[in-house]
Parts: structure tokens; C-alpha cells; sequence
């Protein structure tokens, strides 16, 4: 093999394709990067048995061929050199990287060792603009579960249905305190009938950085196991999550007694204003009074009590309810709206968050639930 490419996109490629790499694998391959010719490119692919990446990356092709080299040597090598074109020409599993007046030999592994990707079924298949779907997992993978108890809540739901205004997708994360809902329109959609999936939340983190374009699309496509995005330099192959996911039409309340209207920036500000009081080590709950007009905050830990109010419309009919601070923050940030409703019932019922009128934000386009705390009598 002999290739020649600029230093700046191989750095990229391989920056993206080593995220998936094994850290340590009973086969050593899968600890580093294969490198492949493909007529006028090159393809740079991690692979951890789990999820996996290859990176697409033009270059001038001297001479085909295939090699994987350690991905952490490799990278630091390519990284120190000067910005300039890269030659890299293999001998045997001798591998030359030369770059100005750098030049490096080092030795790779047969190609034939590596694993190959899995094949992804073209089953259901849709395309989503870069741009909006990175927006659904940021503001949805805060509430991914990290606890093992329900391996399926460790990722988010992909939730595909035909609509009136054709097909929409709902982007669900769950971990048993919260819940986060995206919803987005689809213009092209493959696909017999509706058909959801669940796709690990490590490899979403992936998938949101992949998605950096923010006019092209991402096309997924969903297989039998496995669930494929793909963009026209990155394609990311992972496993789909098995269980069933929580029903959130259910688990989402469609009636409350009690509905106020807040600014999420001043309520940000005062839950933020209270949370300094509360650490890791002094933990207590937000006590918050929703009044007539106004949402009172407070909260006491052994560092002291502090108190703040924000302004709401609506009457709160004295509701008193305990929610973490953490929580709330978490799902307040995350709104794409200047004001939010806030929903309610009783003291031990989902306090739900979703658009307040006036907003050009579709009406169904998130909603935020966050299950309340149970507060001590008296404190």
C-alpha cells in the first residue's frame, strides 16, 4: 500500500474512527485502526464488537492495500507532524509514515486479522437533517439511564410513525427520576409501516458529533440487529438495544389540575441561585410552593437554607412539591422555548414541561418530565 493524503483530514478521520477502538481486546486488532484503499479514498475504521466507525477521507492511492496500525501510536505520530501532505507505504507489516522531514517506521498487523463490520439489513430506512437530529440528542441524552438495571433505558428510543403531515420522529430517554421527548418531522421515510428502536447512548454520543453538517442529511437504517447512521464521509454501525423501552404515551400524564406558565430563564436562574447550598455531599430537595402569580424555592442542607422566588402566571392553588435540583435544571436547560407550561397534580405526581404558547417551536415538539421528591414534614 501506498497513499498520500492531506495531514489535517487524516488527523479528522482518525480522531473520529478511534473513539470506538477496544482500549484492550483478546484480539489485538480491534486495539487499532484499519486502514484501507478504496479507489480515490482512503477508509479509517474503530471497531470495539460493539459499535463502529469508518471514516472516508480522499486521498491519491500509489498503490492498493490494507493494514491495521495501533490506534494510539498512530494517532500521536500523525498529530506531531508538520501540516503537510502524509505519505504512508507499507512493507510487508512494516509501515512507513513520512510527512515533511518526519518519517516513522513502525509495525502493523494483517488486515485479515480485523473483524468486519456487521451488515445492516436495508429494513426501514430515513433521512433527517444533520443539524436537527444532533439537536434531538442533545437536548434528550441527559435522561439516558446509567444504571445497568434496565439495559434497554441505557439508550434512547427512535420512535418512527406516519402522521398527518407525513412521518415524525419522537427521540425518548428515560431513567426511572425523568423523562425527555424530542419530536421532528421526516421527508424521506422507507419503511412499510411504523417501526421504533433503541440505540445505546454511548454510541449516540458518536452519532452527535458525526453530525456536524448543518445542511446535509444523515441517512439511518435500521437492521435486524443493528442500526446503521451514515453521512457521506462517516458511516457508524451499532447495536440495537433489546427490551421493552417504557411506554411514554402512558407514562406522560394528559390531564392536570394545575397548569402555570414561567420563564425558563428567570427559573433557571432562581433554582440555580438555590442549588448552591446542595452537593454531593449535602444533598436536600428543592421545597417549591406554586402560589398565585409566583413559584416560591427553598431548600435547607447542614451549609444553610436559602430562599428565592419566580414570578409564574397561573395559579398554583398553594401546591407544595419536592423535585431534585439537579433534575429540573437538567430538563429546563434543555428547552428550546423562552417560557414553558408547567404541569401538575399532586404532591407525588410528574411535574411535565412543555411549550407555552407564542412560540414559533411546534406545540408537541418536547415535553420534560421530572418525578417529583418526597418531602419531610417540617423541614
Amino acid at each position: 500500500m501506498k497513499i498520500s493524503c492531506e495531514k489535517a483530514l487524516l488527523m479528522s478521520a482518525i480522531n473520529l474512527s478511534s473513539r470506538t477502538v477496544a482500549p484492550k481486546s483478546s484480539i489485538p486488532a480491534l486495539e487499532g485502526l484499519l486502514l484501507e484503499t478504496r479507489e480515490n479514498h482512503v477508509q479509517i475504521t474503530g471497531y470495539d464488537l460493539k459499535t463502529g466507525i469508518r471514516s472516508t477521507l480522499p486521498a491519491e492511492i500509489r498503490e492498493e492495500g490494507s493494514i491495521v496500525l495501533s490506534s494510539r501510536l498512530f494517532g500521536e505520530i500523525i498529530r506531531r507532524m508538520p501540516d503537510d501532505v502524509v505519505v504512508i507505504s507499507t512493507q510487508g507489516y512494516t509501515v512507513n509514515l513520512k510527512c515533511g522531514m518526519s518519517e516513522f517506521n513502525i509495525q502493523g498487523i494483517d488486515a485479515s486479522e480485523y473483524p468486519d463490520l456487521p451488515t445492516v439489513d436495508y429494513m426501514n430506512t430515513f433521512q433527517i437533517k444533520q443539524s436537527a437530529l444532533r439537536d434531538m440528542i442533545e437536548r434528550t441524552s441527559f435522561a439516558i439511564s446509567q444504571s445497568d438495571a434496565r439495559p434497554v433505558h441505557t439508550g434512547s428510543l427512535f420512535d418512527v410513525e406516519k402522521v398527518e403531515e407525513g412521518y415524525r420522529l419522537t427521540m425518548v430517554a428515560v431513567d426511572g427520576y425523568r423523562l425527555a421527548l424530542r419530536r421532528e418531522q421526516l421527508s424521506q421515510v422507507s419503511a412499510k409501516d411504523n417501526f421504533k428502536f433503541v440505540v445505546p447512548g454511548a454510541a449516540l454520543k458518536e452519532v452527535q458529533r458525526i453530525a456536524s453538517d448543518e445542511e446535509k442529511e444523515i441517512q439511518v437504517v435500521l437492521g435486524e440487529r443493528h442500526v446503521m447512521f451514515k453521512t457521506e464521509e462517516v458511516t457508524l454501525v451499532t447495536r440495537r438495544l433489546e427490551g421493552e423501552f417504557l411506554n411514554y404515551k402512558q407514562a406522560i400524564p394528559t390531564n392536570s389540575s394545575i397548569t402555570v406558565t414561567v420563564d425558563t430563564r428567570r427559573l433557571i436562574d432562581s433554582i440555580d441561585r438555590c442549588s448552591l447550598i446542595i452537593s454531593e455531599q449535602q444533598k436536600s430537595p428543592l421545597r417549591c410552593v406554586f402560589e398565585n402569580g409566583v413559584i416560591r424555592i427553598r431548600t435547607s442542607t447542614a451549609l444553610g437554607n436559602a430562599y428565592d422566588e419566580c414570578p409564574s402566571d397561573g395559579d398554583g392553588k398553594g401546591l407544595e412539591i419536592g423535585f431534585n435540583n439537579r433534575y429540573m435544571l437538567d430538563a429546563l436547560k434543555a428547552v428550546p422555548t423562552p417560557s414553558v407550561h408547567l404541569a401538575l397534580n399532586t404532591p407525588v405526581s410528574p411535574c411535565v414541561i412543555t411549550r407555552a404558547e407564542g412560540s414559533s417551536v411546534p406545540e408537541d415538539a418536547f415535553t420534560y418530565m421530572v418525578l417529583p421528591v418526597r418531602l419531610k414534614a417540617g423541614v
